[in-house]
């Protein structure tokens, strides 16, 4: 693996909920050094991210239905909309937690299809917040997000009572047909990064992604491992 490489599977997180429009700018100019997938930026900052990030290829994602997904179906849609019209890639959707394990598919099925159906162009991830889900959702979860069409399954929005895991991963990667996986909460060490990654892990969401890469380059330069 090359820094590069290493890098087009990180999604830098910039979420934290105290941070500053001055910050947040300040940590884009700085990732803007580096070949990095893509930053998730809230929603208020996804014009400011777009116009930032304007003579890169890093991809604009924001979040939706961020951090609990109970919002109606209609709510998610105008969300996403409106991070259209500013120019967003990606956006990362809270899965309806609550509506899954009341059995409740079709409001599953309507809020995933439906911002999948928006915009043909937009990469559209679910998050699955795997830590409250068993096995069996955990399963369903994946057969819904592939029915309709999303392209990434994501573990955590990292603000549950725990992020991402190996068995996770593991158990994701081997059950889906299409989907790819996206690893988020509590990576933020080079290591750990790797083994998420070798685990089946097709991107990283991280606040900690410059530190990582420095870390990769100071250990394997730029060519890599």
């Amino acid at each position: 693996m090359t820094l590069q490489e290493l890098a087009q599977s990180i999604d830098l997180s910039l979420l934290k909920p105290h941070i500053k429009e001055e910050e947040l700018r300040s940590a884009i100019k700085v990732a803007c050094g580096y070949p990095l997938a893509g930053i998730c930026v809230p929603p208020v900052y996804t014009g400011i991210a777009r116009n930032l990030l304007e003579e890169t290829k890093i991809h604009v994602i924001t979040v939706i239905g961020f951090p609990l997904g109970y919002e109606k179906p209609a709510v998610k849609l105008k969300e996403v909309e409106l991070a259209l019209n500013d120019g967003t890639h990606e956006v990362d959707m809270v899965m309806n937690i609550s509506a899954l394990k009341s059995g409740d598919l079709k409001t599953i099925r309507e809020e995933i299809c439906g911002v999948v159906s928006l915009e043909r162009s937009l990469i559209v991830k679910v998050i699955i917040e795997c830590c409250y889900l068993s096995r069996e959702e955990k399963l369903l979860s994946l057969r819904l997000i592939e029915e309709c069409g999303a392209h990434f399954v994501k573990t955590s929005t990292g603000f549950a009572p725990s992020g991402a895991t190996i068995e996770d991963v593991r158990l994701l990667k081997e059950h889906t047909r299409h989907l790819k996986v996206k690893a988020a909460g509590g990576i933020n060490g080079l290591e750990m990064a790797l083994e998420f990654l070798r685990a089946g892990a097709d991107r990283i969401g991280t606040s900690s992604g410059i530190e990582i890469l420095n870390e990769f380059r100071q250990r394997h330069g730029d060519k890599g491992i």
